[in-house]
């Protein structure tokens, strides 16, 4: 079996409560809170754990947070390797109304990195695709924003280690470095409807996933919440799926990106190509998260769920 690779350099402590409505500027009272190593790539790691996947979770930390955030990737033993920086972990909150069936998120800003730093996590990737003693590398995934002054060429530069090295690459960022990612011919980007539209400077989805595809990028998966997944595959220019569920889950939706993300990159460890097959998958993982407490897992209802979608194939304008 081959190994997932993940690759966070902004990741967070995440910090998830669940509060029977919000009373906004009042007094809430809470029980303690779920707290958990997170940011995008570690949360797919999880997932991909869960299931029994062979991971590596890459990350930075540094500072007090940062100690608190390698302990508890130890104590839940999930593969990782640290990259240490000089600058403090960021935290994300979210407060989850069990009431109101919404979560509010308040991300802080990852602080710039040192030189040292980004030098040592693109060694740490390099080293982890070459090293000989673990499962070989399936599939390397980049996930999440990056720190205040990051150059909007890292994952362009994973992309390209990932090929040199003969494995598929999956990237979920916004922005520069989403069209910098597809530009260097990744083999899946996965942004939400939002980051698309924003990114790509197009009004429509559909078109913002046609860009990505002329600019190098071989498949798009892109969300939408409540509205289900789009796929699109340069391979099949003339046509794109749409997969939803019947039906709108409540719950926490802060980890369903990332489960979506962790079932495609499954797929591509194992060999499985094929666009309907990676959005079928992504749209029930994505689903079953919403069902758990906190970012990182799914429910095991996830094939049920799977069996539910509503899978509909369409024309290209």
């Amino acid at each position: 079996m081959k190994r997932i690779i993940t690759v966070t350099p902004n990741p967070a402590v995440d910090v998830t409560y669940a509060v029977k409505g919000v009373s906004i500027g009042g007094s809430n009272r809470v029980a303690a809170p779920l707290v958990r190593a997170g940011g995008k790539g570690v949360n797919v790691a999880r997932v991909a754990h869960q299931l029994n996947v062979p991971v590596l979770a890459i990350a930075t930390a540094g500072g007090a947070s940062g100690a608190a955030f390698a302990a508890e990737l130890q104590a839940s033993a999930l593969p990782h390797r640290l990259v240490s920086t000089a600058v403090e972990t960021r935290r994300s909150i979210a407060l989850v109304d069990t009431v109101n069936g919404e979560t509010s998120i308040f991300n802080e800003h990852g602080r710039s990195l040192e030189p040292a730093a980004w030098l040592a996590l693109k060694r740490a990737v390099r080293e982890s695709l070459r090293a000989a003693d673990v499962p070989p590398p399936g599939v390397i995934v980049g996930s999440g924003s990056l720190p205040e002054g990051g150059h909007p060429g890292f994952y362009a530069e994973l992309v390209s280690l990932a090929h040199g090295a003969g494995v598929p690459a999956i990237v979920d960022t916004s922005g520069p470095g989403m069209l910098a990612a597809a530009e260097a011919g990744a083999d899946l980007l996965k942004p939400n409807n939002h980051e698309l539209v924003e990114a790509t400077g197009e009004r429509d989805v559909v078109a913002g996933a046609v860009r990505l595809m002329a600019l190098g990028a071989r498949r798009v998966l892109v969300s939408a919440g409540a509205d289900g997944m789009m796929a699109f595959d340069a391979g099949q220019p003339d046509r794109y799926w749409h997969a939803r569920l019947p039906f709108a889950f409540c719950g926490n939706p802060t980890g369903a990106g990332d489960a979506s993300v962790a079932a495609a990159a499954v797929a591509l460890c194992n060999g499985r190509t094929e666009i309907e097959h990676i959005l079928r998958a992504a749209t029930s993982w994505s689903a079953a998260a919403v069902l758990m407490p906190g970012a990182g897992e799914i429910s095991p209802r996830h094939e049920e769920l799977a069996t539910m979608l509503i899978v509909t194939q369409k024309e290209l304008p």
